[in-house]
């Protein structure tokens, strides 16, 4: 028993030493913040070749796109958002082969395509863990009520359908005493 128990270690740890050479080999030997890091690099270096291009009519192919953007230089690809039921949200990513093209296809901002003015930008890089807040407005029904006068009771029953309930404001000076 001890003997089978001392080749199984053993063939452990070959497998072991060879997955580790076979990584190594590979250089796929990364730990995932390296990988993290190096997808984010990648990602930047994308998004230094690309521009945003808004205000894109809705009926606009990628084939038209391009078409239009050829005159900037080679383009790499062609992305036109879509809502969840594959209606296009009005606007595109450019991707270019080289950096160089952005700054000859920032020039093509404001020109028309299909009867529309298109907004022609750099694309920005999305930091992870950077999502832009968007406040909400104060909903009046909720929370602390606001100072000063004092609110009046419910203007409609919260039992449902009953009697209407109103409140009356107490007169201050009361000509009756």
């Amino acid at each position: 028993m001890k003997k089978r128990l001392k080749e199984m270690e053993d063939e452990a740890a070959a497998l072991l030493e060879m997955q580790a050479k076979v990584e190594k080999e590979m250089g796929s030997v990364q730990d995932p913040s390296a990988s993290a890091a190096a997808s984010q690099a990648n990602r930047e270096e994308v998004d230094s070749r690309s521009v945003f291009v808004g205000n894109v009519d809705y009926s606009c192919t990628p084939e038209e796109v391009q078409q239009h953007f050829q005159a900037c230089g080679t383009i790499n690809r062609i992305t036109i958002r879509s809502d969840k039921y594959g209606q296009p949200k009005g606007y595109a990513y450019v991707e270019f082969l080289e950096p160089e093209t952005v700054q000859e296809a920032l020039l093509l901002n404001e020109s028309e395509l299909h009867g529309r003015q298109l907004k022609v930008t750099v694309k920005r890089t999305n930091l992870p863990g950077m999502k832009q807040f968007r406040a909400r407005r104060p909903n009046p029904y909720m929370g602390f009520p606001p100072r000063g006068a004092p609110m009046p009771p419910y203007l409609f029953s919260p039992y449902g359908y009953g009697k209407v309930l109103r409140y009356r404001m107490p007169m201050r000076y009361s000509p009756y005493g």
